[in-house]
């Protein structure tokens, strides 16, 4: 009898181990890997490896641009820190007109980019604008009464405003880096309300801000319940459309004509992602339109509750997150990848920065980076100029 090589046999036993592997990720459902080994980590420009839902722009109200547009100079420290962290576009607005933009890569004003987990700041504000509507009736209302999973046992003491506050108690793991965390399957997955579905409240809500995805998915689900609306159409009618964006904007979804991944995942551009900012800016009002009531705006940047060591955190409302610099009190949404929309009220200043990388995180919650980027866009166009 022939004798069977040493290399025959490894590769036979490699070809039932890749055999088996994939045998066993086809029968537990998680095909998602497939895609996650592929793409390896969440990028800016992944537009187009996921399924989309448009969301359209009407009655486009570009920006006024300044009569000194570009001409103060960036100062050393922001250009540093911009491009050590690979940034793609970077805007400064102040006085409702643009004073400072620059580009790099191949993106421009045009250019499409993931927002990551800017977008929880904007299902925030859908929040709020189905609270005006009526369709949402209070924020403490149980949200067992649009999800029909929440309504038993431990799962019926979560409320809107838990989920708002990131202090549901739900068993979500928070992480992109790991191949079997649930925020990568929702990423790379295709069944976003199976996942919601199997989700519990193992502590008791309402008691300490825990950042979890799964609060956004749940408050965009509840949404679409309450209007009655895909969630990129809500957005596209009830604010897209209202803030005079120039461009539409899509939604990446988690199957064709299926679930937004309102977590993240909102694809737009520097100037349009702005006019979040110049909504809050102005308490929720937009050329005098009230889109968002006062009072929803304002508890949404008001400090929420304890962190999870037990302190009282200034750092988060609903679903936006908040600072101080220099003195000011400031508010902004961010994203994984260091996506940036922050506001600097008393000096009428809204910047974005979108990027590939973000600084490091500090014992405040803010990153790095972030603090660079405020105190040099504060040394340019502060004190009123």
């Amino acid at each position: 009898m022939k004798k069977i090589s040493v290399w025959t046999k490894l590769f036979w036993a490699m070809l039932v181990l890749i055999v088996s592997i994939n045998v066993a990720i086809q029968v537990t459902g998680n095909s998602y890997m497939y895609k996650a080994l592929i793409y390896t980590y969440a990028d800016i420009d992944d537009l187009d490896i996921f399924d989309t839902r448009v969301v359209p722009s009407a009655n486009p109200q570009p920006w006024a641009v300044s009569k000194d547009y570009n001409k103060t100079k960036i100062t050393s420290p922001l250009l540093s820190e911009l491009e050590k962290n690979k940034s793609v576009a970077f805007l400064v607005i102040k006085n409702d007109s643009i004073r400072y933009e620059q580009y790099w890569d191949h993106y421009d004003q045009h250019s499409f980019s993931n927002s990551f987990s800017v977008a929880k700041s904007i299902v925030s504000i859908l929040v709020g604008a189905a609270l005006n509507d009526g369709k949402i009736k209070s924020l403490d209302e149980p949200v067992g009464n649009y999800l029909p999973h929440f309504a038993e046992g431990n799962n019926a003491k979560l409320t809107i405003r838990h989920l708002l506050m990131m202090s549901s108690g739900l068993n979500w793991d928070e992480s992109y880096s790991s191949l079997f965390s649930i925020t990568t399957k929702a990423y790379y997955g295709t069944n976003l309300e199976k996942l919601a579905n199997a989700l519990k409240v193992v502590k008791e809500p309402g008691q300490k801000f825990d950042y979890m995805s799964g609060n956004t998915l749940l408050l965009a689900m509840v949404v679409e319940k309450a209007t009655g609306m895909k969630l990129g159409d809500y957005a596209s009618e009830k604010l897209w459309k209202q803030i005079g964006a120039e461009h539409s904007a899509q939604w990446s979804l988690d199957h064709t004509d299926g679930q937004e991944k309102a977590y993240c995942c909102f694809y737009s551009n520097a100037r349009d992602f702005a006019r979040f900012g110049k909504l809050y800016l102005d308490s929720g009002a937009w050329n005098g339109k009230q889109i968002v009531s006062r009072n929803y705006v304002r508890e949404s940047l008001t400090p929420a509750l304890l962190d999870f060591t037990g302190n009282e955190t200034n750092c988060y409302g609903y679903q936006w997150w908040l600072t101080e610099e220099k003195g000011h009190r400031i508010f902004y949404a961010r994203g994984l990848r260091g996506q940036y929309i922050v506001v600097i009220p008393d000096e009428k200043i809204i910047f974005v920065r979108l990027g590939v990388e973000r600084g490091k995180p500090r014992a405040d919650f803010k990153l790095s980076d972030l603090v660079v980027y405020i105190d040099e866009v504060l040394d340019m166009y502060g004190n009123k100029n």
